[in-house]
Formats: C-alpha cells, structure tokens, sequence
C-alpha cells in the first residue's frame, strides 16, 4: 500500500488532536462492543494503533506499516479469538475514519489529504478482516480436530481386549484417524483383540463398510483379531440388501457378545458368581 508523502500535512493536524480523535474512536468502538472490552484497555489499544497509523502518514518512517498491519492482524485473531464478531472487529478500524472526518470536516484544505487516509484505511479494514476471516477458520478446523479426537476413544476392556465405539457418521478422514489410534493402542498395549463397536453409527452403507474393512485389514496385519459388534437389526437388513460382505470377520450383535467371544478366544471364560 503506496502511502503519499503529502500526507505529512494530515499526520501533523492529526498529531496535534490525538486526544480529541482517539477519545472519540473509542466512545464509537466501545458503543459497538457493549461492554465486552474495558474503556481503559481499549484506549491504550486505540492509543497505540493510532500513534502507528501517524506514523505511517508521516511517511518518514519505512517500517511503521509493517507494525500497523502486524498490529492489526494480532487485534483480528484477539478478537476471534475472544468470539468477537466480524464486525466488532472490522469496526476497530472503519471507526477512525468517522472520527477524523468529524476533526476535518470543517477543514476543506484537508479534504483531499482525508480522501487519502480513506483509502489507507479502507485497505487496512479489509486486512484486519481477511485476517479475522483465516483465524476463524483456523479456530474451526482446531475445533473440528478435538471433537473428532474426542469422539473415537480406544477403551482397554480386558487384558489383551481393546475395544473403539464408533458414534456418527464414518468417513475418510475419520476412518484414517480410528486406523491410526488403533494401530497405535495395538502395539502400544501388545492386545492381539480389538472390538469396532459400531453400536451409534446410524448408517452402515458400502463407503462406511469398506472402512470397516480396511480398518480390519490394518489390525490383521499386525497379528490382531478385530470383532466388529453393534449391528443392529435395521443396519443389518440395510448390509444384506447392499449385498455387503464382511468375510471371515466375526460380528456379534452386542459389545457384550464381542468381550465373550474375544475372552473365549484367549481360552478366558466370564461367569456369574454364586450365592455367597
């Protein structure tokens, strides 16, 4: 962003009203921001923005844009952050062109100059937006991250049993991600069973099927056993009319049925104790 060295004249009567124009970009952001940031933080916030907008009008200084929009781009990912929206945040900026203009309206000989810093801060909204924009994002995906983490846990259910409950919908990425940590849980605890539960997905169709078996195929070949348990009724009929195979892989209707088998496999047997 090409800054005119004109527009030293703007800078100066800026320089000059500081208190006045930040004074009055702070009531105008705070108005927006109904009390979710303190006036005293605020102002030192704005306080330093505006010292960095000066300077880069000055023009004598080479690196003062570069700390402008590095600082504006920290204030967009605070403010996303902090769950701030896109125009709480945009506001931080486009303010200060309603507080200058309100110091120079009275001075036509700086119409011009104001025209200038306009588009100066037309282009640093847009910044400070675009990089509001990419943090969402960020934050989203790091969401989406943790809750697909958080939503295929490994269980250890006996010695050398360990067992995935599936909830929702299975799809590549989820697929890979339930390969991964149960490879991993594999050789980490030496278990030769492993339980895929499938109890609360609500649909079994012929991508979530070849899933199942790649994840199956991955086990196998590290020596273990997988048991795929929770086929309901309704899901089994839909399997059938798909013409789906699963093989020689054991199924059971229940996680219950999947521990008994696995148990019985190891020569392991579970009773129910007698009267005492």
């Amino acid at each position: 962003m090409h800054v005119d060295s004109s527009q030293g004249r703007m800078a100066a009567y800026m320089r000059d009203h500081q208190d006045k124009v930040v004074g009055r970009w702070s009531e105008l952001v705070a108005t927006g921001l109904r009390g979710r940031s303190s006036p005293t933080e605020l102002r030192r916030e704005l306080d330093d923005l505006y010292s960095l907008v000066i300077r880069v009008m000055s023009g004598a200084d080479e690196h003062a844009l570069g700390e402008l929009r590095a600082a504006l781009a920290e204030l967009s990912r605070s403010r996303a952050r902090n769950g701030f929206s896109p125009t709480e945040t945009a506001l931080a900026v486009f303010a200060l062109k309603e507080a200058v203009y309100e110091l120079v309206a009275d001075a036509a000989e700086l119409v011009p100059e104001f025209l200038v810093f306009s588009r100066m801060m037309d282009d640093l909204g847009l910044h400070t937006f675009e990089t509001y924009a990419a943090t969402r994002e960020q934050i989203i995906a790091n969401q989406a991250a943790a809750m697909l983490e958080l939503s295929t846990p490994v269980i250890r259910l006996w010695e050398g049993v360990i067992a995935v409950p599936l909830i929702g919908t299975l799809d590549s990425a989820r697929t890979q991600l339930v390969m991964e940590k149960l490879l991993e849980t594999l050789v980490a605890t030496g278990a030769d069973h492993a339980v895929l539960d499938i109890t609360g997905v609500l649909t079994v169709d012929t991508e979530v099927a070849q899933h199942l078996l790649k994840t199956v195929s991955a086990a196998r070949l590290l020596g273990a056993e997988c048991i795929i348990s929770g086929i309901r009724p309704q899901v089994a009929q839909t399997i059938v009319s798909l013409g789906i195979e699963f093989g020689d892989i054991v199924t059971k209707a229940t996680l219950a049925d999947a521990l008994a088998h696995a148990l019985s496999r190891t020569g392991q047997r579970v009773e129910k104790a007698g009267p005492a």
